[in-house]
């Protein structure tokens, strides 16, 4: 069988048992053909798997991730279909694009005693914006930030389970089931922070039951989880405590908060009322005090969203633009100029006010770099593609093997 079909695992071990039967000569041909067949790998593979150390020469590459930070950053952030890759090809690899890195080396120099930064991917579907999210995510993951990720802000309003009546505040609506599983996620997530930021204030929940100024947030989070009917309101607060604290001296911590579909939050939702009229998004507690964190009237941290069409309710399947699916949301885009970072479909990092005079220079650098984010993926697949058929050929051999055995 060819030797470029085997796997890497298993090409070291074929190398060594041809060189008992082979010349000095022999040995070193076999060296070379190995080395020169693994070359292949760093065509699509990167070694470096730290994001804050990538550059632009991995850029259509892709990275490793740990498998621990898989289960505990992303408990419940990735796409489906990448879930399935994972669990295909046994490990989590995430391709290095451009808009990613451009948004990293904003986030390594911007200055964290000032209001947050938002930052805005958008472009067609399947353009990796998503994954991108991921990855700047996963950047603020290893510089020891607290991580509050919403992976799909269109399931907060549509497809609810349960809707009740908020108990604090009776114009609105808590979603407990949702906010439940997303504290839990959280937890994950956060876990060696829960012990060491302390809530600035009490909070009551029922005439038995209060949350004490100064007990650690994992209580906060517990009560949330192990009382379902107050988890929203324990997801404001949570929400709260963090907005308030990040960025002060006391605190020494700061906050990433990644929403995917960032427009669902002011469009509109399928929930209905006893009275059949739709809920307004601003009605539902979650999306209300998430639409408060993403006002950045608080330091100390970053906001990352994408805009996303998938999923999202009455609006064209062409449309992609901030202006087609945010529409004129200036709580959210803001007026200075500065404030906000676009990723035009989707390699090049744009501010919105220099969007048109930059579409030319655009068109080259995705022309570029989608040539060799197309050759990685296809490499990358066939890689795996000749390790199935190696599997499977071995498989067909072992089966004639015990037919002969059995003859025999």
């Amino acid at each position: 069988m060819a030797l470029h079909r085997l796997s890497l695992r298993l090409r070291p071990t074929v190398a060594h048992v041809r060189s008992i039967h082979t010349s000095r000569y022999g040995r070193q041909q076999e060296a070379a053909a190995v080395d020169s067949e693994s070359e292949p790998i760093s065509v699509f593979r990167t070694q470096e798997n730290d994001p804050a150390s990538q550059s632009e020469k991995q850029i259509g590459q892709f990275y490793t991730l740990p498998a621990e930070h898989i289960r505990l950053l992303f408990p419940h952030g990735l796409p489906n279909r990448y879930q399935q890759q994972v669990k295909t090809f046994n490990e989590a690899c995430m391709m290095v694009r451009q808009p990613a890195l451009e948004a990293i080396s904003y986030l390594k120099k911007a200055d964290y005693s000032k209001p947050a930064l938002r930052y805005l991917f958008y472009g067609v579907k399947g353009s990796g914006k998503t994954m991108s999210l991921c990855h700047s995510v996963h950047f603020c993951y290893t510089q020891g930030w607290v991580v509050l990720h919403i992976p799909d802000a269109h399931l907060w309003v549509k497809n609810c389970k349960e809707l009740m009546p908020s108990s604090y505040k009776s114009s609105r609506f808590d979603q407990p089931l949702q906010a439940t599983s997303w504290l839990r996620n959280f937890k994950i997530t956060n876990e060696p922070f829960l012990s060491k930021i302390k809530i600035k204030q009490r909070y009551v929940w029922t005439k038995r039951e209060s949350t004490e100024e100064g007990r650690p947030l994992g209580e906060l989070v517990d009560q949330g989880t192990s009382r379902v009917k107050s988890s929203s309101d324990v997801v404001a607060a949570v929400m709260k405590e963090l907005r308030l604290q990040c960025g002060h001296p006391e605190s020494n911590f700061r906050l990433a908060v990644a929403v995917d579909g960032v427009n669902a939050l002011w469009g509109k939702s399928t929930i209905k009322k006893e009275d059949k009229s739709a809920v307004d998004p601003e009605e539902l507690t979650l999306v209300y005090n998430l639409r408060k964190l993403l006002k950045n009237d608080w330091i100390g941290g970053a906001i990352i969203t994408t805009l996303s069409q998938t999923g999202s309710l009455y609006t064209p399947k062409s449309a992609y633009l901030p202006q087609e699916l945010l529409g004129e949301v200036r709580s959210y885009l803001p007026l200075k100029p500065n404030s906000l970072s676009a990723f035009k479909n989707p390699l090049l990092l744009l501010k919105h006010h220099s969007f048109l005079p930059a579409v030319r220079k655009l068109k080259i650098k995705y022309s570029l770099l989608f040539e060799s984010k197309t050759m990685s993926i296809i490499i990358y697949i066939l890689f795996f593609s000749s390790i199935c058929f190696f599997c499977k050929r071995l498989f067909s051999l072992s089966k004639e093997l015990c037919f002969l055995h059995s003859i025999t």
